[in-house]
């Protein structure tokens, strides 16, 4: 491909997207509406999960989580044996 060709295929693209702006039509159809609305849900999802992390990362520095909390130790055993895996 040429630089001219992508020149002008870049040139269309925005001015394609300049007139959409202008009129006020941002999609032309229903999928384009449905993708959009995925595209966001995902972000959403992404950026929720980004806060879910950076609070539990505060919360555990500032609390101190591991030295306050009560860690239990069993002294029997937990669980059933699995007889099958006996020789």
């Amino acid at each position: 491909m040429s630089s001219g060709n992508i020149k002008d295929q870049l040139q269309a693209e925005w001015n394609d997207v300049l007139g959409r702006i202008a009129s006020k039509q941002m999609f032309q159809s229903s999928w384009d509406i449905a993708a959009f609305v995925i595209f966001f849900a995902f972000i959403g999802l992404v950026l929720l999960l980004i806060v879910l992390v950076l609070i539990r990362c505060f919360c555990c520095c500032c609390c101190d989580c591991e030295s306050s909390g009560h860690k239990k130790h069993y002294k029997q055993k937990v669980g059933v044996d699995n007889l099958g895996m006996e020789p």
